[in-house]
């Protein structure tokens, strides 16, 4: 495993009677049961979710189902096709990988093999007010009943989540006021220098940059000199960290989230993690990194179904990263991964903000952001790491 200890294999899972068990209920589950199916896997598999919904896309929740268009999203997931067991509302609460068993509030399972696919959990801000986050589907369904006309929501953080759900909010006749630590928003994400480019994106939001916020609470939110902004809504929308508790303990190698390499394999034979809870090795990057995006959750169940069945010669997953955005009337793509100290070129849009961003390292593409421009996506991510000028 580059980076990281290389974990024995074994021999791989048997095909006719191996027991996995997937911890974990959403896209990369879905994906990787499906996957080992159609690889002629047909031992039993358990499915545990937290969750009492059976796996839907996330992308829509702030888009579609925030604007009233789609109530449900779930995916096309045939648990009597695909002979799987999924038992919903169920959190594993520890592991043990020594005696390969996966421990729930009253009874423990055991495994032949093991998917890691918890994903992340929203980052809350201390208070005892009522604060709203997005990320499954009861969220945003309880979200959007609260976007009615006149209602003054208040958005903490000024990135992709918060964009799009202040774009919601405005088109639900709600009043809007996003605060942001960061002096621009889109600041953590892009740096400074774009992310003020999409300052007139927030032209009918009350967009305060450099404000820190240190509670919400019942009359409002509480900043960090002593204001308290008053709220019908709030919603935060500053992150979201792995869902790592229950593996304490366990011996699987963790930092952000669980190290993996390009197979999805971890520190420990027959165990696998994949989607938004894995921090995997990336050769465009030299580094661990979570992706945390729709398109690694999607893609990566060949090379986790592969690790699975020990073929230790079967594909590696280390796509350019991707992910895409709709806010404020405008769809944004980006691919690749810049790092902070990249050279960046900007080009305007006619309005005068941000049109294209491109960021490059000693003369390499490492990043590519456009807006409204999707049928340069497909250029730009295959350009990445080759000389940026191919690119033109």
């Amino acid at each position: 495993m580059s980076g990281a200890p290389q974990a024995p294999t074994g021999a791989g899972l048997d095909v006719e009677s191996g027991r996995l068990l997937v911890v974990g209920g959403g896209l990369a589950t879905a994906r990787l049961c499906s996957t080992l199916r159609r690889k002629k896997f047909r031992g039993p598999i358990t499915v545990l979710s937290a969750e009492r919904r059976a796996p839907y896309d996330r992308p829509p929740l702030s888009k579609d189902v925030l604007l009233g268009k789609r109530d449900d999203t779930s995916l096309p997931f045939d648990v009597e096709k695909l002979d799987v067991e999924v038992r919903l509302g169920t959190r594993a609460v520890g592991l043990s990988t020594t005696d390969r068993q996966v421990h729930l509030a009253d009874e423990s399972l055991t495994y032949d093999a093991l998917a890691v696919a918890t994903g992340a959990a929203p980052v809350r801000l201390p208070g005892a007010g009522r604060q709203l986050t997005l990320r499954t589907l009861d969220d945003a369904l309880a979200l959007r009943a609260q976007l009615r006309p006149g209602a003054r929501v208040v958005v903490i953080g000024a990135s992709w989540i918060g964009a799009e759900v202040a774009t919601a909010a405005l088109a639900a006749g709600c009043r809007v006021t996003c605060l942001e630590f960061q002096p621009e928003p889109f600041a953590g994400a892009l740096g400074e220098d774009v992310g003020a480019l999409t300052r007139s994106w927030w032209d009918d939001v009350d967009l305060r940059t450099s404000t820190a916020v240190a509670s919400v609470e019942t009359d409002g939110v509480h900043l960090g000199d002593g204001e308290v902004v008053p709220a019908d809504v709030v919603v935060t929308g500053v992150g979201v960290r792995p869902d790592l508790g229950w593996l304490e303990g366990s011996g699987l190698a963790t930092d952000r989230g669980v190290l993996t390499d390009t197979r999805a394999r971890t520190n420990v034979a027959q165990v696998v993690a994949l989607g938004d809870v894995a921090q995997r090795w990336s050769h465009h990057t030299g580094t661990h990194r979570l992706a945390e995006h729709w398109d690694e959750a999607s893609t990566v169940a060949a090379a986790a179904a592969g690790a699975l069945l020990g073929w230790d010669e079967g594909p590696e997953h280390d796509p350019v990263p991707y992910f895409w955005s709709d806010l404020f009337g405008r769809s944004l793509q980006y691919v690749g991964a810049h790092a902070p100290d990249d050279d960046v070129h900007v080009d305007r849009a006619p309005d005068g903000s941000l049109g294209r961003a491109v960021w490059s390292r000693q003369g390499v593409l490492s990043a590519w952001l456009g807006v409204d421009a999707r049928p340069e996506v497909v250029r730009a991510r295959t350009t990445v790491g080759r000389p940026v000028t191919e690119l033109a």
